[in-house]
């Protein structure tokens, strides 16, 4: 074999096992950050994990602040809000003022039940019922 192929097929063969080592332990090092990362916030992505639980019950798009704030004790007001935004919740207000969460993936079933309450509403007494 010619001394420079066999010398650019080393240095070829050298630069993957390089990357490949250097991949792998960079792989290895970011797991294990992520992994101690994790453990220091336990406790926000438990607050985040009950948030998206309370909030995609399939009974309920919606929440009251108060009955999150009851089942999530121990935080603050403020911090319990910024605890909704990241589990992907956003806030309304009702007509009374009170402040309501629903995460943002459910505003489509949000939508969906308020046109059928709508719908409900508008209908007369007695229509679409067959008489008894």
């Amino acid at each position: 074999m010619d001394p420079i192929v066999a010398g650019l097929l080393a240095t070829l063969v050298g630069a993957i096992v390089g990357g490949a080592v250097s991949f792998l332990l960079n792989r290895q090092l970011h797991a294990q950050q992520l992994e101690r990362l994790r453990a220091e916030h336990k406790t926000e992505f438990a607050a985040e994990d009950t948030v998206r639980h309370f909030l995609g019950h399939r009974g309920y798009t919606d929440r009251s602040f108060d009955v999150l704030r009851k089942h999530l004790g121990g935080f603050e007001d403020d911090e319990l809000r910024r605890i909704l935004v990241r589990a992907g919740a956003v806030r309304t207000f009702r007509d009374d003022g009170s402040e309501w969460w629903r995460l943002l993936s459910r505003m489509d079933e949000y939508i969906e039940q308020k046109a059928a309450r709508r719908t409900d509403a508008a209908e007369p007494q007695g229509a679409g019922r067959p008489p008894r």
